[in-house]
């Protein structure tokens, strides 16, 4: 059975996409794969990552996020010739991609797709309305459509409208980044001990609107002096968020961490945060991260959103009204008051994470919808 992957981009490139793919390309180990994606160079240029092949075509712009390449359909066409793919696994939304895998399966019937859901279109409206015909026959010619959480396909009308043939493959966490060392133990005595007698919230992501982490900052201005507030992670409204904290010492900001110091912070920390607030958050798995260390979580509810299958309100973390950011506080104030409430809250966290969220499981779930497609 040959496979072929097409991403925005793969590995060194990173991005929840990107991890997804590569996590794919692990679960078919011993599969005919190739992986087809953009290069972040203006070149074109093929080579491997964990033993697959990697073509990726050369990038001369982007527009609203979209990558483009001049000879994208020339190669893309190239490799199906070659490669004759039996299932193409495609990973959604990218029109530009889009548009000639359509012209090339027209071409290859045989061909089955597998339309892999990252989340709908919402930020870009024209967008969303220019290519909603291209949507619907990529949907049209899916044998099967994957949702990485039951509430996104509640809360997508495109997803409903193919419910019959979705499934849902939740993503996994990264075991790398949770697995605990001697040195990642000490690293995290010594920022408990830092911040000793207070309550050390944590929060980590890039600095976009959809994270929230302004929401964060504006919860913080409702506890007193007995917190602190660590975020970490960078970009384009960092400074924004630093003239917001400005007059609250509580809130630090910790830059861009490495994934030893992520995993000493996710250990030392007594509460993780999660303050993303609209459906461009489609899963969380920094959120599965922490949940796999067993941390109580608190999140915004998030219509259609998988964050709140993710983490389960009052059963592994607390949850509250989108962008009410009195409410964020009071949940935290609650969980730091409760050590026990804390400890239950974590516990059934890592019990869900490690279950439902491992790679070994997504792996199983991955096998299982390939070995389906056989005889589809």
């Amino acid at each position: 059975m040959k496979i072929l992957q097409i991403s925005n981009y793969f590995y060194p490139h990173i991005g929840g996409i990107e991890q997804v793919t590569r996590d794919i390309t692990r679960a078919l180990q011993g599969t005919e794969q190739k992986v087809f994606c953009f290069n972040g160079g203006k070149e074109d240029i093929t080579d491997e990552v964990d033993g697959v092949e990697i073509i990726r075509a050369g990038c001369f712009a982007k527009v609203a996020s979209q990558s483009l390449a001049v000879r994208y359909g020339k190669l893309l066409k190239k490799t199906f010739a070659e490669f004759r793919p039996e299932i193409v696994v495609f990973h959604y939304p990218n029109p530009f991609a889009a548009h000639y895998l359509l012209k090339l399966l027209d071409a290859y019937p045989d061909c089955k797709l597998v339309l892999w859901w990252h989340l709908d279109i919402t930020k870009q409206k024209i967008l969303k309305k220019l290519f909603s015909g291209q949507t619907e026959r990529l949907l049209k010619r899916a044998v099967k459509v994957v949702a990485t959480s039951p509430n996104y396909i509640e809360g997508s009308a495109q997803l409903q409208s193919v419910r019959e043939k979705t499934v849902v493959i939740p993503n996994c966490f990264n075991e790398s980044r949770v697995a605990q060392t001697e040195q990642t133990r000490r690293a995290a005595e010594e920022i408990r001990a830092r911040y000793a007698g207070k309550t050390i919230c944590f929060a980590v992501g890039r600095h976009i609107p959809y994270k929230g982490m302004e929401y964060l900052i504006r919860a913080s201005k409702f506890l007193d002096e007995k917190y602190e507030v660590l975020i970490g992670g960078q970009g384009e409204l960092t400074e924004r968020l630093k003239a917001l904290a400005s007059d609250d010492g509580k809130v630090r900001f910790l830059g861009r961490l490495s994934d030893e110091d992520l995993k000493a912070y996710l250990l030392a920390c007594d509460i993780f945060c999660f303050p993303s607030i609209t459906k461009n958050e489609a899963f969380g798995i920094a959120l599965a991260e922490a949940m796999a260390l067993g941390k109580p979580s608190v999140t915004f509810t998030i219509e259609g959103s998988g964050v709140n299958y993710v983490s389960l309100n009052g059963e592994t973390g607390l949850e509250v009204r989108n962008g009410d950011a009195e409410a964020y506080a009071e949940a935290i104030g609650k969980l730091a008051a409760d050590g026990a409430l804390r400890a239950r809250l974590g516990a059934a966290a890592e019990d869900r994470a490690r279950s439902l969220f491992s790679l070994d499981k997504f792996c199983e779930n991955v096998k299982k919808l390939t070995e389906g497609l056989k005889d589809a």
